[in-house]
């Protein structure tokens, strides 16, 4: 071996130890499925909001998330929309801070509304952000995450 070999397995060595390729580990992420069906990675409730879909036009539709109420509640709104024919299921994910996650399903009339319980403040303490999503699933099959978004406490004023 020639000082030009040496010196490139050095550096070759030194990049790998660099990377942290130097190791071997095993994980094993946890899928959860997505109301469209699609795995989503995730180890842990986030509390991020992340992106929505560009729904076409021609099949676009509201749903209103409100203000986090001073009981902790939010109210999830169906308004309707251009797709408002197209609309089969409207399912929301609320997350709240402690990680605890509930479900569910709005009607797909104009006016429709479920009502989620978010986390309280207490002691006239504003409470933790909660995280809404919500999902449309159209007749011919495709669903689209339209929603998502923090809700803090509201707090009276």
């Amino acid at each position: 071996m020639n000082a030009q070999h040496v010196i490139a397995f050095l550096l070759l060595f030194a990049f790998v130890a660099a990377c942290g390729c130097t190791g071997t580990q095993s994980a094993t992420p946890t899928g959860t499925t997505t109301p469209s069906g699609t795995a989503a990675q995730q180890t842990a409730a986030s509390l991020v909001p992340g992106p929505t879909d560009v729904i076409p036009e021609y099949t676009g539709v509201t749903v209103d998330v409100g203000e986090k109420e001073f009981d902790g509640t939010i109210p999830v709104i169906f308004r309707g929309g251009k797709g408002l024919v197209h609309t089969k299921k409207i399912e929301v994910k609320l997350t709240r801070t402690d990680g605890s996650v509930q479900t569910a399903t709005v009607g797909a009339k104009v006016g429709d509304e479920a009502i989620l319980q978010g986390t309280r403040g207490e002691a006239g303490l504003r409470g933790q952000p909660d995280r809404v999503e919500v999902w449309v699933t159209m007749d011919n099959g495709q669903t689209y995450k339209i929603v998502d978004v923090l809700r803090e406490y509201r707090t009276r004023g």
